[in-house]
């Protein structure tokens, strides 16, 4: 039987600024803005589904144009929403980015309002359906109530996307709170991984997250590569060489195609190959998922 991935959390409108040279603060910056379809959990269920997997997407969409765009558009590209929600009352997601002219963020700022709908008891009632997936992957913009749900509830290897320093912190919040703490695979990137733990060193970092209960811990490195860790193991893994065009979704797609490695059998820490393969894709590309992804990859 085909594989099943449920993916949860955001789906938002991207509007990413490049520069074309230095920033100057307080100004107005010449460069160029693409506007695209993405949210995290969104830009996972693209990559997913371009791969070829089966996917379907938990989220809510706004009762506005975006919303109405962001769903049509995940219809298009395969990904089955019938457990998402659309909310007339809610704006969509949306998120703003601004990136120096080799590609790197600056900065960015998300409006995620509408994911605060995604409450335990919304989850309860699509639980069934949830753990009929084979896997389920959850990104940091739902709430730390529902991250528990989830560490709580799911019967099958559940994977989570930190999202940002921030947002990272209701993981480790829903590990010491969860009754039986258990998460099968957590992604961060350093910056997430250092602030969350309190930790000096992204080895220090993973052993504290296995410590909470995390059973594969992936630390992403940018331009370093990746860190692996369970309690077995740890491997660390260069990034490959790649003309950076913009890093928006890079980590979205690096998750993407972990939980794509395990769906085929692959065992870690080879899994993380499948994941940078996938973040060099979606760095060589403008928007923050790259549509030839699977003729990089496969």
């Amino acid at each position: 039987m085909e594989t099943l991935i449920s993916v949860i959390g955001g789906a938002n409108m991207d509007m990413a600024a490049t520069l074309n040279g230095a920033f100057i603060a307080a100004d107005s910056n010449p460069g160029h803005i693409e506007v695209g379809h993405g949210g995290v959990a969104r830009n996972i269920a693209h990559n997913l589904a371009l791969l070829g997997a089966r996917v379907q997407l938990l989220t809510i969409f706004g009762g506005d144009l975006f919303g109405g765009l962001l769903h049509d558009y995940c219809k298009q590209q395969g990904i089955d929403t019938h457990l998402s929600e659309r909310v007339n009352e809610m704006r969509s997601g949306l998120y703003l980015s601004l990136h120096n002219h080799g590609g790197e963020m600056i900065a960015a700022v998300a409006d995620t309002e509408a994911i605060k709908l995604i409450t335990p008891e919304w989850l309860a009632k699509r639980s069934g359906e949830i753990n009929s997936s084979d896997y389920v992957i959850a990104d940091t913009n739902i709430s730390e109530d529902a991250i528990r749900w989830l560490m709580e509830n799911v019967t099958v290897p559940l994977f989570i996307d930190g999202v940002s320093t921030t947002k990272s912190h209701k993981v480790v919040n829903a590990l010491q709170k969860a009754k039986l703490p258990y998460l099968h695979t957590l992604k961060l990137n350093l910056k997430e991984a250092l602030a969350v733990t309190d930790s000096g060193t992204y080895a220090e970092a993973a052993q504290k997250l296995l410590d909470l209960g995390v059973a594969h811990v992936y630390i992403t490195l940018s331009a370093d590569g990746v860190y692996c860790r369970t309690a077995a193991e740890e491997w660390l893994y260069p990034a490959l060489p790649v003309e950076i065009v913009n890093t928006t979704g890079a980590g979205d797609a690096f998750l993407a195609g972990v939980v794509l490695a395990h769906a085929r059998g692959i065992d870690f820490p080879k899994t993380a190959q499948y994941g940078l393969m996938a973040a060099r894709a979606a760095i060589m590309s403008p928007k923050a998922v790259n549509t030839d992804i699977a003729n990089i990859l496969l």
